[in-house]
């Protein structure tokens, strides 16, 4: 009963709609087949007439004929129909058939024979209408015997009760996708025009919906069940029963709820590995269908009307941020160009954020620039699902006054954080965009040894961009398996390209590493794999960086494809004195401390920091102050961590 409810609670917008406003004129049907029936039984009120009717159907609506001419019904059959239903809403069809069976109130096979018109035996058949769409049921016994019940669904739809099938309820989800005021761009309305055209010129025809984005081929889906006036219904096909008798049940119950209720269906294949049972599911259902694919699926194999479902621009998402937002659109005129070109929301997440924007604008009440600053982490925010399953997200904490760095690194740096800052104005206002169609990404390699800050810069690029910086585990991603990786990178770029994030591929050698000669089958799936990188290098339109400490292992094509290359030196002495300085929190007791002495010591900033750490925990269990005495038992540790020795000259006047 919970369930149920819940159930109709999900539909009850759609359900509720289809209310009819008019009297059904279900019960002169019934009145009609009433009468034979009690003529029959010599009943003495056959001529009372039934009550009025219970509910309302639209003008011109009638049920009973619809039933007729959607399932091909004979006028026995429909009196048959029309018999069980009249046993199972008004008690004197009872009484009538307990004067004429004494033993069985409910109608038979053999009754409805004898006392409707123009019988045949045929109307028992498997392959006819009645039991082939489950119309009626028939209790166990033999045929002539056995007690018949209309099916609860039919007899739903005769009444104008709102309804779904019982047996579609625990695969089958409402999508709505009758939305008016739902934006629909030029090229997305064009699309859902063919795809709808397509139905009504052959149901049985699936539409294949390709696209870059699980919600974009649902926009998609949606805005054709809009162009065709259908209701939206959406299966996992993973959730398709196994026995094939169920599937082939299930099958006859959606396309007998399509005739009922007209719908489409959008099968969602994610999770799908072998399509031909899918296939072959689809193939027995006559009624429109739509098949959600990723690309590189198994499930693109499947035959049908193959529509891309098209991506926004960055000026359909503007224009859709400035409807959505209405007269707040003004306040954040330049944050939506910025917005549109960062993060590739949809139309509904661009409508939970606007709705977040204007609670915010509403209960802050604040001011145009502090509105402008809650609109982009909102944006932030709602872009980053896509990615926080693929990555893991560093959070940024550092800054430039942190970062020591010779002043061409960090100029180069600075040039890298103005690129990202003015690319909707470069590529979008001035037009690069329409003259280059790849390329337009920003990608940047950090070198250098390890400890020297590129992942540090990575982080200060990130809080200065006011961007997510997502690090890719690379044990995550490359796989034994023929095509896994591809897979995953894909994936990972797409995400990325949504979200707005800076992708930083850590140890990048080993991923864009240098295609070999092929030898055997392994060289061969590892040059695809950087081949595939390089062409999805070149058309990723977000932020990429690559660290490497061996630049040269690189394959050299990636090089073209990089925007920036960073060379990150060895710290010298002043350098190393400037991140001494640095090191140590405000809040940490330190005494006084020699730190040109400390640069003596030959080490990256990383090593550096290790130090300087093991030190504070060094001096903390002494109960003093962080001194020389103790940094200079943690660089000896730090130092057979990386087996090399501490010289007299980098220790000289310590003692």
């Amino acid at each position: 009963m919970i369930a149920s409810q819940a159930r109709y609670r999900e539909h009850m917008p759609e359900l509720d709609s289809a209310v009819p406003q008019r009297a059904v004129p279900l019960w002169p049907e019934l009145d009609r087949v009433y009468r034979r029936l009690a003529r029959e039984s010599d009943q003495s009120d056959s001529h009372v007439a039934l009550p009025a009717p219970l509910l309302f159907a639209a003008e011109g609506w009638n049920p009973v004929e619809r039933l007729r001419e959607t399932f091909a019904l004979s006028a026995f059959e429909l009196d048959v129909l029309l018999l069980c239903a009249g046993a199972a809403v008004d008690r004197r069809f009872s009484e009538a058939l307990l004067a004429l069976q004494p033993e069985m109130p409910a109608p038979t096979w053999g009754l409805a024979a004898t006392v409707l018109e123009k019988p045949h035996w045929s109307a028992l058949s498997r392959m006819r209408p009645l039991r082939y769409w489950r119309l009626i049921e028939f209790a166990s016994g033999p045929p002539l015997q056995a007690a018949m019940t209309i099916d609860e669904r039919i007899l739903q739809f005769l009444l104008g009760v709102p309804a779904v099938d019982e047996r579609m309820e625990m695969v089958f989800h409402s999508l709505g996708g009758n939305d008016a005021e739902a934006s629909t761009g030029t090229r997305l309305a064009e699309a859902a025009a063919h795809g709808a055209l397509h139905w009504r010129r052959a149901a049985r025809s699936t539409v294949v919906i390709t696209g870059e984005r699980a919600s974009e081929r649902t926009a998609l889906f949606q805005a054709m069940c809009r162009q065709a006036n259908l209701h939206a219904w959406v299966l996992d096909a993973a959730d398709l029963p196994e026995n094939p008798g169920e599937r082939e049940r299930l099958a006859r119950a959606y396309t007998r709820e399509a005739a009922l209720w007209p719908s489409a269906l959008l099968i969602r294949t994610a999770r799908v590995e072998h399509p031909e049972a899918l296939e072959s599911w689809l193939g027995r259902i006559n009624a429109p269908t739509a098949v959600d694919v990723e690309a590189g699926s198994a499930a693109e194999r499947l035959p049908g009307l193959r529509l891309a479902a098209p991506t926004a621009s960055n000026a359909e998402r503007k224009a859709e941020w400035q409807r959505v937002l209405g007269p707040l659109a003004t306040k954040l005129d330049d944050t939506i160009d910025a917005v549109a070109e960062a993060f590739a929301l949809d139309e509904r997440e661009i409508r939970e954020t606007a709705e977040a924007i204007e609670e915010e604008a509403a209960f802050a009440g604040a001011g145009t620039e502090a509105l402008n600053a809650a609109a982009w982490r909102l944006c932030r925010v709602a872009a980053r699902r896509s990615l926080d399953e693929l990555a893991s997200r560093v959070e940024n904490i550092a800054a430039w006054d942190e970062l020591v760095l010779p002043e061409a690194q960090t100029a180069t740096l600075k040039q890298i954080a103005i690129h990202a800052r003015h690319a909707s104005r470069v590529n979008g206002e001035w037009g690069f965009s329409e003259r280059y169609g790849r390329g337009l990404g920003l990608s940047a390699l950090f070198s250098g040894p390890s400890g020297t800050g590129k992942t540090m810069a990575a982080g200060v690029l990130a809080s200065e961009l006011d961007r997510d910086l997502y690090q890719i585990d690379l044990a995550t991603v490359v796989s034994k398996y023929i095509g896994e990786t591809e897979k995953h990178l894909r994936r990972i770029f797409d995400a990325a390209e949504r979200s707005g994030a800076i992708l930083l591929f850590d140890e990048a050698d080993a991923l864009f590493g240098r295609r070999s000669q092929v030898r055997d089958s392994h060289d061969r799936y590892a040059n695809l794999e950087i081949s595939y990188l390089l062409q999805r290098m070149e058309s990723y339109r977000g932020i990429a960086i690559l660290t490497t400490n061996m630049q040269n292992a690189l394959d050299p094509a990636f090089q073209r494809r990089l925007r920036f290359v960073v060379q990150f030196p060895f710290p010298d002495a002043p350098s190393r004195e400037c991140i001494w300085r640095k090191v140590f929190p405000a809040a940490a007791p330190v005494a006084d401390l020699d730190f040109a002495r400390l640069a003596q010591l030959n080490v990256t900033g990383g090593s550096i920091r290790n130090i300087a750490l093991l030190a504070a925990f060094v001096a903390a269990d002494a109960g003093t102050a962080i001194s020389m005495r103790h940094i200079l038992d943690a660089a000896r540790t730090e130092y057979t961590k990386l087996d090399k020795p501490l010289t007299a000259a980098e220790s000289k006047g310590w003692q």
